[in-house]
This record gives C-alpha cells, sequence and structure tokens, in this order.
C-alpha cells in the first residue's frame, strides 16, 4: 500500500490490494503529500478494524462439533452430553444456517420456545448457549454473542428439600440391597455427589487421619476439575471399615461400592432404588437421591457451619451455588436472636 500520484487527477491516490488480491486504488482527496499521508494512516486503520471485524463463515452444524471436541476435555461427560443435546434442539429450531445469521431474535425466540414447556430447560439452554457463543466470538467466528443481548425470563425459586437422619433411617430400612444401604448412608455423612460416590477407590482412603481425598483419573473428573479433602466422622469411618474387611480381592485401585469383579454401579439404578425407598416409606416425593447431598449442606449450616466451610466441602467452584443454603442461616440467627426474650 502506497501513495501514487497521476496526471489524470490533482490528488494523490492510494494503491492496494483489495480482498480478492487484485490491484486497486482510491483517491485521497488532498493535494498536498502531509495530507495524503495523514489519510493513508487512518485508512490503514480503516481497513485493520474492517480485517478484524469481519468473521469467519461457519455452519451452527460445524460449530457444534469444534467446539464439543474442545469442552470433552475439560468438562465431565455427563455435562458435554447435556451441551450436545442443546445444540441438536437449537439446530432443529433454526435449521441448516451460519453462525453468523443467528441473531438476538433467533436467540431469544429459541429460549422463549423451551421456557414454554420447562422453564429449567430453557435456563440450561441459555447458559449452554451462551458460553458457547462466548468462545465463538473469541474463534472470530461472529462479532457479538447474541445470547448476550437478552435476560433470561425468570425461575421459580424453590428451596432445596433435605432429609433428617431419621428420615434417612427409614429410608435404609425401606432398601433391599445392602449395598444400597452403604451408598445411601456415605452420601448423607459425605456430600458426595452420585458419580463421585460411585467412582470412590481405596486409594482415596486415609483412615489415620480419617479423610478422603477424591482424586481426578484418566476415566473420572470432578465436576470442578479439581481434587477436594472431605473429611470423614465416626459414622463414615466405621462404615468404610466395614465395607473394606468384608470386601474380597480389593486393592488400592478397587472401587468402594462395585458389583462382583470390580464392576462399577449403575447410577440409574441407584436413583431408581432411592426413589423406591421413599415410596416405600412414604415420604416427600420430592425426595431424590442428590437430596442426600442438600442435606449433608443442609445439616452443617443447622449446626453453625460457615457457608464458606460448606462450599469448600461441597466443591462449588462459586459461592452463589451454596447460597441457596443460606435460608437455612437466616433461619439460625432469628432463632438465635429470638432466645433474648425473656
Amino acid at each position: 500500500m502506497y501513495l501514487i500520484k497521476t496526471k489524470r487527477s490533482p490528488f494523490y491516490q492510494i494503491a492496494y490490494l483489495n480482498d480478492l488480491g487484485k490491484k486497486t486504488s482510491i483517491s485521497t482527496g488532498k493535494k498536498t503529500k502531509a495530507d495524503a499521508l495523514k489519510f493513508l494512516s487512518e485508512f490503514k486503520s480503516e481497513l485493520k478494524l474492517e480485517s478484524e471485524n469481519k468473521s469467519i463463515p461457519i455452519l451452527l452444524s460445524d460449530f457444534r462439533v469444534e467446539y464439543l471436541d474442545l469442552v470433552r476435555h475439560k468438562l465431565s461427560a455427563k455435562y458435554v452430553k447435556s451441551i450436545e443435546v442443546t445444540f441438536y434442539q437449537f439446530e432443529a429450531y433454526a435449521g441448516k444456517i451460519f453462525l453468523a445469521d443467528i441473531d438476538f431474535r433467533k436467540a431469544e425466540k429459541f429460549i422463549n420456545s423451551v421456557y414454554e414447556n420447562s422453564k429449567f430447560m430453557a435456563a440450561a439452554n441459555y447458559r449452554i448457549l451462551k458460553s458457547a457463543f462466548s468462545t465463538a466470538v473469541d474463534w472470530n467466528y461472529i462479532i457479538i454473542n447474541p445470547f448476550k443481548k437478552f435476560k433470561l425470563p425468570k425461575l421459580p425459586k424453590s428451596l432445596p428439600v433435605f432429609i433428617n437422619p431419621k428420615q434417612l433411617q427409614l429410608i435404609v430400612d425401606k432398601t433391599k440391597y445392602p449395598i444400597m444401604k452403604d451408598i445411601f448412608l456415605t452420601a448423607f455423612h459425605s456430600g458426595l455427589r452420585l458419580s463421585e460416590l460411585l467412582n470412590l477407590r481405596w486409594n482415596m482412603m486415609d483412615f489415620e487421619n480419617k479423610i478422603i481425598t477424591l482424586k481426578q483419573s484418566e476415566n473420572f473428573t470432578t465436576k470442578s476439575k479439581r481434587e477436594r479433602i472431605i473429611p470423614m466422622n465416626e459414622t463414615l469411618l466405621n462404615k468404610f471399615v466395614d465395607i473394606f474387611l468384608a470386601q474380597k480381592n480389593k486393592n488400592i485401585d478397587s472401587f468402594v461400592f462395585s458389583k462382583g469383579k470390580q464392576i462399577p454401579i449403575n447410577a440409574d439404578w441407584v436413583s431408581k432404588c432411592f426413589k423406591r425407598a421413599v415410596r416405600a416409606a412414604k415420604l416427600d416425593e420430592s425426595f431424590h437421591f442428590h437430596t442426600l447431598r442438600h442435606s449433608f449442606a443442609s445439616n452443617l449450616i443447622q449446626s453453625g457451619v460457615s457457608i464458606f466451610v460448606v462450599k469448600e466441602l461441597l466443591g462449588h467452584a462459586d459461592i452463589s451455588t451454596t447460597q441457596i443454603y443460606s435460608h437455612i442461616q437466616s433461619k439460625n440467627l432469628t432463632d438465635a436472636v429470638l432466645k433474648l426474650d425473656p
């Protein structure tokens, strides 16, 4: 790119190659070289900005493949599956379309269509696509993230239910399989997620110091992608010792909970067994396996444990996730003040 002066015009011209590689020129509208050089500098800046703002064309379906390949190495298999399902739903709605042709109206209409059937599914889709399209901006596939141009409709707030020790005993009593009794008890006293429980191995146990260290492996990663330590109370310690002594042909890499010959337990089977026991005990239908994790957190909060400590025990990446238990903490504070009444 350079300045030229021809006899056909009193103004300096800028000679340069266009996007097709063809030589072309544009008039500066300036007669003096100093003014023309200033125009040339501004023209270069405009071309650079235009180049930076020019997105790379890619189909939504092709972006899905590329994005899933990225997150598959960073997130849990279960969450990657939910991302894949969300993309398929969006593709079914939007059709064969280039990423750059998806404006905020189309994005918002999709989320609203899901919201009509399931408010919480809409929230999940919104979070997933908002994050994915931010990556698309970073990869220069789009200029603006359309999912950042509107807000998700408000969701109904429901406080987590939790189980007390007496209810847990009722559930355990109605449970047919001994291994399920042990899993339910462990979840209640550790706050471990179901996937974490089913991937628990003896090499994560430190009986002397009474701690569990959740470790990453080639076949398993925690949701937060980091190790965490959970202390064992006496109930949990004694339970693990009993299981360890009763388990045959074990080694340090063996699963704590497994079928014969170290066959992993199916998560759906655990959830169904728990629900079946809840119904047999005639307890609240809203109780599900994850309620045991809520119960661990809720019981700690009611005992006066700091919500920041509970955050670390649960392995939450953000304190805002743990804030769902703050209503229990507030109740404790209220009860404490009321004790001052004569």
